[in-house]
């Protein structure tokens, strides 16, 4: 079964996560430069058996564009174009940075390791796929 990817774009750095092989369990991978990311995709899409990449798509509260919803756009669109026989998803990304750091304090995380944003992207990207997967 292919496995699913999911990433919490952000103009600096971009948070990913992988399904298990049954796309039960969603874990985080890494966090990656964002300008680094299409390369780091074209290594670990073959690597990971990946058949769908879920997108964050940032909103507002009531559901406008946010600063950062039109390079989301335009990365999908650089995705689309990259991985052909990829299905590409969108999924409302609200809330998932204040999700990511509250199951951070939950889990005991440290404050001093809780302000590394790497972190925080990355479990955010996590979060994204978990409600993906539902």
């Amino acid at each position: 079964m292919k496995r699913i990817l999911a990433l919490d774009f952000g103009l600096k750095r971009t948070g990913v996560a992988v399904s298990d092989e049954n796309n039960i369990i969603a874990s985080g991978l890494t966090t990656v430069q964002s300008k680094e990311l299409m390369d780091y995709l074209a290594d670990i899409v073959p690597e990971k058996n990946i058949g769908t990449i879920v997108l964050g798509e940032p909103k507002q509260l009531n559901t406008e564009d946010t600063h950062s919803s039109a390079n989301v756009r335009h990365l999908r669109e650089a995705l689309e174009k990259r991985f052909i026989d990829l299905e590409i998803v969108m999924l409302d990304e609200r809330f998932t940075s204040k999700m990511a750091m509250q199951s951070l304090v939950d889990g005991g995380v440290s404050k001093k390791k809780r302000r590394n944003k790497e972190l925080v992207d990355e479990v955010s990207a996590t979060i994204i796929l978990q409600s993906f997967m539902g």
